[in-house]
């Protein structure tokens, strides 16, 4: 790829704010991400509070620490950010409807169950109780561990043994609130077998299955044919078996989901009124209530159209808080029926924008674009090629003999590669005979960059600049931390955090570091055109490499999820990460650095001894040394090599 000159980086016509423009950055990003003048991407971590921190300038010094890319950087600013967004969405709609009610809510810890994230949600939503909802017995563990406020909630999800109730039991002795919800029907009996056995209970919810669907990439794990929840004919039943055993007065939440990352609030607006309608009933039937859990799914905007696209929501967090308080009031209130505290289990609005992934880019590649030297003899093929290229670059070439120029370049490449095939063509004929065609498809693309925007193009010819794009080699496992934008198709925005200032002269993907085709990123935001659909584009603007220069890009937006459900394909470990926290006078302080795994942790964990394989490789070494095929000093290079790469992280270095 050739270098770009400093002194002409810049076009008469390009900014910063073209930069954040083009990368939709002054979308999605408000209010913690933005451009400087100088084309750097600035965090804002406290949002429209003040305080800000150039994002490049900060991983350099980061790297002065030691801390090598790719490197995960966390800002619990805006994680208590977060926090105080949704609380206060939910205190202005209390107080406009008139609602006699709270909210209080919690954490989903399978969202993030980093022990520093965790720790610091706890303790910045300890003046809201803010609580957790654990999914496992190994979450239900973190979250005992880390709440000692009485009133903060501790919602119990999850499939549950009888060891599971019974520790919730008997955590709410310890003065929690443990609320075990009811999510299949088998586990009302061990709720009340273990309630008897220990002669306390706990407090308990019912997942109810609605029959309102949501749309998006989670419809369809929601409705009647959904994982977890009960029909209304168990719930019924539910509510006699606990009526039965004197269990009944700790029915308190009424709790239903309708999946991840809502992207229309018409599917919330018909889910609160049917759970709104199914908690009255609970009420008439005896149960105390008190509280009613919306479950997940306040959705983030990842690429900025502010549409009902799967990348997207048709509506803010204020929408979303207005929506449940007026609903749920709505339902209790011609009923005589007290408003409940509001619940709600919001973790990939909470967690998503306080990490930002900054991975270095180690090279790229791109089609040979350059005109080859003809050789003395050249066959036809190559003759006519040439001739091609000529009618390309003619002065007077109007669109029509492009497009008949390109038809004849793909002809003649066929041509040969079936004379190749045949034996006519030497292997150097037919790289000079590729070459040519994709000389041919980069003049076309130069030619077509210079026509009015006016003119009217063939779809074959528009295409070509794609065709011509490069792939630049990062220096990370998509794998390991982006998992969803393989699994499930997940659009992250993804920039780069400088030069901003520079208009990009490139078209490009991503290819990681796994031996895998499916180890890419070739998905992004399309600003230009998501403001009416949330489209997307398979190729990123970027710029050209120079040598002896970094290149660095960020990827925003993936503080849930990605961190605790990436995998180890090619052993390839967790990034280094760090807490960074603004300070009152200014700057930053590192409140904790953790480090990635380094070769041994990711080896022992596939249960390879990393001392037992060095002694095999000192062993073979030492054989080779008797059979005079490896000297000492390079034996001992060796030894050295591996012992040092075994101390080191997974990701490559300078």
């Amino acid at each position: 790829m050739s270098a770009t000159s400093p002194d002409n980086r810049n076009s008469t016509d390009w900014s910063a704010a073209a930069g954040a423009a083009l990368y939709g950055l002054d979308r999605w990003g408000d209010p913690y991400f933005s451009v400087s003048d100088r084309g750097h991407v600035m965090v804002q971590p406290r949002g429209d509070r003040g305080g800000s921190l150039d994002l490049m300038e900060l991983v350099q010094e980061l790297q002065g620490r030691d801390l090598s890319l790719p490197l995960l950087i966390r800002f619990d600013d805006i994680l208590e950010d977060r926090l105080e967004r949704l609380h206060g969405a939910f205190e202005r709609a209390i107080a406009q409807y008139g609602y006699a009610g709270r909210y209080q809510g919690v954490f989903p810890v399978k969202c993030n169950q980093q022990r520093h994230v965790v720790e610091e949600l706890v303790s910045s939503g300890r003046r809201w109780h803010f609580g957790l909802e654990a999914g496992s017995k190994a979450e239900l563990l973190i979250a005992l561990s880390l709440i000692d406020d009485p009133e903060a909630l501790l919602i119990c999800n999850g499939y549950k043994d009888q060891r599971y109730i019974e520790t919730a039991i008997l955590a709410r002795r310890l003065g929690r609130q443990p609320v075990v919800v009811v999510e299949q029907a088998d586990e009302v009996e061990r709720i009340i077998s273990a309630s008897h056995e220990l002669g306390a209970a706990p407090l308990i919810g019912i997942r109810a299955k609605l029959s309102a669907r949501s749309t998006g990439r989670w419809g369809s794990s929601v409705g009647e044919r959904a994982k977890f929840g009960l029909g209304i004919p168990e719930l019924l039943a539910t509510v006699e078996a606990l009526r039965a055993a004197d269990l009944l007065g700790e029915l308190r939440l009424l709790h239903f989901h309708v999946g991840s990352q809502i992207n229309d609030i018409a599917v919330l607006k018909d889910a609160l009124q049917e759970a709104g309608q199914i908690y009255g009933e609970l009420t008439k039937l005896g149960a105390p209530m008190g509280y009613l859990d919306v479950g997940g799914g306040l959705g983030i905007d990842y690429d900025g159209s502010r549409t009902a696209s799967s990348a997207s929501t048709n509506y803010s967090l204020q929408n979303y808080a207005n929506d449940v308080v007026a609903t749920v009031k709505e339902c209790c209130e011609p009923h005589g029926i007290p408003v409940p505290t509001l619940v709600s289990e919001s973790g990939r609005a909470l967690a998503s924008h306080f990490s930002v992934l900054v991975f270095d880019v180690l090279g790229a590649g791109s089609l040979p674009g350059a005109v080859p030297t003809p050789l003395e003899s050249e066959a036809l093929i190559l003759r006519n090629l040439r001739d091609t290229y000529a009618a390309i670059t003619a002065p007077e070439a109007s669109v029509e003999a492009l497009q008949e120029a390109w038809n004849d370049a793909l002809k003649f490449k066929h041509d040969a590669l079936a004379t190749f095939r045949l034996g006519y063509l030497s292997l150097p004929e037919r790289g000079l005979a590729e070459q040519l065609t994709w000389a041919c498809c980069q003049a076309i693309a130069e030619r077509i960059k210079g026509l009015p925007a006016a003119t009217v193009i063939p779809e074959e010819l528009r295409a070509l600049p794609a065709a011509l794009a490069s792939t630049y080699y990062a220096n990370l496992s998509v794998f390991r931390s982006a998992p969803d934008t393989w699994a499930i198709d997940q659009l992250f925005p993804v920039l780069p955090i400088h030069r901003l200032d520079e208009k990009p002269e490139a078209l490009g993907s991503f290819a990681d570091l796994t031996c895998d085709s499916d180890g890419k990123i070739a998905r992004f935001i399309d600003p230009a055109r998501s403001s009416g659909q949330g489209q997307e584009k398979p190729l990123l603007e970027l710029h050209n490499l120079r040598p002896g220069e970094p290149y660095w890009i960020g990827l925003f937006l993936g503080g849930a999820y990605q961190e605790v459900m990436g995998n180890l394909h090619n052993l390839f470990g967790s990034t280094n990460a760090v807490h960074i926290r603004l300070k009152a006078n200014g700057g930053y302080q590192l409140d904790h650095v953790v480090r990635g795994d380094t070769n041994a942790e990711v080896l022992e964990v596939m249960e390879h001894n990393p001392e037992l394989l060095l002694e095999r490789l000192r062993v073979a070494s030492e054989a080779a040394i008797g059979q005079g095929s490896l000297g000492i000093s390079d034996a001992r290079r060796l030894m050295a090599h591996l012992e040092t790469s075994l101390r080191q992280t997974t990701y490559l270095q300078g």
